[in-house]
């Protein structure tokens, strides 16, 4: 069972890091996450708007994901709020 929940919680982690790059990519134009060691690749002039539009795309994923959970946790689904 163990076993299972490790799985679980990397796949779990493999799925935000990926939402999150996608994210970092549509409104940041970043291309990766990842850390390459140079100021030139590691660090980005963005603007606030950009910001805050990734800022939204990603309070709005875990909005999503939270009502997810939550539908299967009662086993019912919930209506989606008007944005």
């Amino acid at each position: 069972m163990r076993k299972t929940a490790n799985k679980t919680a990397t796949k779990a982690a493999q799925q935000l890091d990926q939402l999150l790059a996608q994210i970092a990519l549509d409104h940041l134009f970043i291309e990766t996450l990842a850390t390459r060691k140079s100021d030139s690749l590691d660090f980005h002039d963005v603007s606030v708007w950009g910001v805050k539009s990734a800022l939204v795309a990603a309070y709005q994923a875990g909005l999503a994901a939270g009502q997810s959970a939550a539908a299967k946790a009662t086993d019912r689904p919930i209506q989606q709020q008007a944005a």
